[in-house]
């Protein structure tokens, strides 16, 4: 018998049988909007342009880096999506964008249907909470690219606002100041440096007193949308920007948003930096220079706010269940 894709590392098979399982969890999340099926060669999203004035799409496309590896190891796959949407909704809603709908990719080593459902289980929770629908999307297996048990996710997500709402950061000034939201935890960075220093110190099974749990459900919790929050704070209180804190830290994010001339003043000591990230930095002997570089400390969404509007803005965040402090000012 001669070689079949199969037989190279590609089952046909196993790609039918994941798409027929992941049907129903995309179907939960469509709406009126949405006229195709998944299967299709395209996902198509009727536009109601009329509801708005001047309408601007807003895009981004992102994904979870190595936190994959945790959900690899532990063998939970049902967190991993609700991150990447997620991740991807706050990229938007922090130019002040509301989310139409969502695409995914995920490439395995070897395609399992159960994982890849799993997976697309946690982008369907996550779409459905956030308003947005899932339309589309692809799974690949890659033998020769990825190890067997492996696999990669990534997401896109578009969006619209209103010409004349969008969120810039253009009429920031000196004095104005800097209000942080609450993280939930590490949500998807620095996990290539954190899994390198556990590696020798402690499993993903261990329970650690500080942390209230295991390593690994520490590392796993999932991260936060600030969407609700975001359209809270749009409506009634003067947002100048919104800084959503991933990769490169509270500075290296909130930076992105502030006008030339100016930079931002940090105060560090004004929250309490939660047990997680002691934890990290005590392990890996990690200066506090570089835990600022990596991490979000506790802070995963910056609101840059008139100095009359910051006690206004915390009182908002607390009314919605949200931990907010100063964090910092422009100068």
């Amino acid at each position: 018998m001669g070689e079949t894709y199969k037989t190279s590392g590609v089952d046909i098979l196993a790609g039918e049988d994941t798409v027929n399982r992941i049907k129903e969890y995309s179907r939960s999340t469509f709406n009126s909007n949405v006229l195709s099926e998944i299967g299709h060669f395209g996902g198509l999203f009727n536009f109601e342009k009329d509801k708005y004035k001047q309408p601007v799409l807003v895009s981004s496309t992102d994904g979870v880096g190595t936190k994959l590896k945790i959900a690899i190891e532990l063998n939970k796959h049902d967190t991993i999506g609700r991150d990447l949407v997620n991740h991807c909704v706050n990229d938007i809603a922090v130019c002040g964008a509301e989310p139409l709908f969502f695409l995914d990719y995920i490439a395995f080593g070897k395609l399992d249907p159960e994982v890849a459902s799993e997976i697309v289980k946690g982008i369907s929770i996550a779409c459905n909470e956030n308003d947005c629908a899932l339309i589309g999307g692809e799974t690949a297996e890659m033998p020769g690219i990825y190890n067997e048990k492996d696999y990669d996710i990534s997401g896109t997500i578009v969006g619209v606002v209103e010409r004349e709402e969008i969120i810039s950061g253009n009429n920031i000034q000196a004095g104005d100041m800097l209000i942080g939201f609450f993280s939930n935890g590490l949500h998807t960075n620095g996990y290539s440096l954190v899994r390198k220093i556990f590696q020798n110190s402690y499993g993903l099974g261990d329970y650690i007193d500080r942390l209230n749990g295991t390593l690994g459900e520490e590392l796993l919790q999932v991260h936060k949308s600030y969407l609700k929050l975001i359209r809270e704070l749009k409506d009634r209180v003067n947002i100048k920007a919104l800084s959503h804190i991933t990769g490169g830290g509270i500075i290296g994010n909130t930076k992105r948003v502030i006008p030339e001339g100016l930079k931002v003043k940090i105060h560090w000591a004004n929250w309490d930096i939660p047990p997680v990230f002691r934890l990290i930095q005590e392990t890996g002997n990690i200066s506090s220079e570089e835990m600022r570089k990596v991490f979000n400390l506790g802070i995963g969404l910056i609101a840059v706010v008139p100095p009359e509007k910051a006690e206004m803005t915390i009182q908002l965040a607390i009314s919605k269940n949200e931990v907010a402090k100063v964090v910092g000012e422009i100068e």
